[in-house]
């Protein structure tokens, strides 16, 4: 049943990101719609799938590879679903689709066994740190997507009221990433300290997500202080998000470390 929850959603995923595309490219008000719908269904599968898996664990599916992938892709989904339903953001659709897709892809590559916790992620630490570092790397990538928009907007036509409206989308995405960034940053310092008596221990973990933090602080930075906006803001959002993945990817397959218990059994902290 949980593989079969998992793949449908995928698949959804799938068939809702080539209906926008189709909707988008042919000014098929129809299409996205239907797509619209399919990526709700593909959400719905996704969601469930983590719900079942988590009662069978017995714990928040949050724990190793697989399930951080997973639970970013719904992060990003869910933000997503907030966005076009709230804010009214449908330019959004057709490039954060794709995202959803491609981070559940990636989860498809990965170990999906369920096995017990280790000793050092039993902690009251353990949803808020990894939960936190989820939904602001899903922040962060959504900026990235409307990034994309942006510049494609500008494209076609410079003076575009959209472009405003784009631009202010980017910088509060930012700043929701930051926020809860810094969150992770701090609870797991914590977490460290409890687990390994050390609040900072260079682990390549910590200093990927402190660029990371750097690098976002940056922006902010730019955009309140130096009044920075439009095209270079668009730009910098899209460019920062290869540092989130390889924050997220690389170091954890790369650079293993104290966050990396892939040698072992294959879990990690974020």
């Amino acid at each position: 049943m949980l593989d079969a929850l998992f793949f449908a959603g995928l698949v959804l995923y799938f068939v809702a990101m080539i209906l926008q595309f189709l909707g988008a490219s042919f000014k098929k008000d129809n299409l996205k719609k239907y797509a619209w719908w399919v990526f709700l269904a593909g959400f719905a599968c996704s969601t469930l799938y983590l719900i079942v898996r988590g009662i069978k664990a017995g714990r928040f599916p949050m724990s190793n590879q697989f399930e951080f992938a997973a639970t970013f892709s719904f992060g990003i989904a869910l933000m997503l679903i907030i966005l076009k339903e709230r804010v009214k953001a449908d330019w959004l659709v057709t490039a954060a689709i794709p995202m959803v897709f491609l981070i559940l892809s990636y989860a498809a590559f990965q170990p999906r066994g369920i096995k017990e916790l280790m000793p050092a992620l039993r902690s009251v630490w353990f949803v808020f740190h990894i939960g936190t570092a989820a939904f602001s790397y899903a922040a962060f990538i959504l900026a990235g997507a409307a990034g994309i928009r942006y510049l494609y907007t500008e494209k076609k036509d410079k003076n575009s009221p959209e472009l405003e409206d784009i631009d202010f989308m980017i910088y509060r995405l930012i700043a929701l990433g930051l926020l809860l960034l810094t969150v992770t940053i701090i609870s797991g310092a914590i977490w460290a300290e409890q687990a390994w008596s050390s609040f900072w221990t260079w682990d390549p973990k910590e200093v990927w997500a402190l660029i990371t933090w750097l690098l976002y602080s940056i922006f902010l930075h730019l955009r309140m202080n130096r009044k920075w906006k439009g095209h270079r803001m668009a730009v910098f959002a899209i460019v920062a998000v290869p540092v989130v993945l390889f924050t997220f990817v690389g170091v954890n397959t790369l650079m293993p470390g104290l966050h990396s218990y892939g040698a072992v059994i294959n879990y990690y902290l974020m």
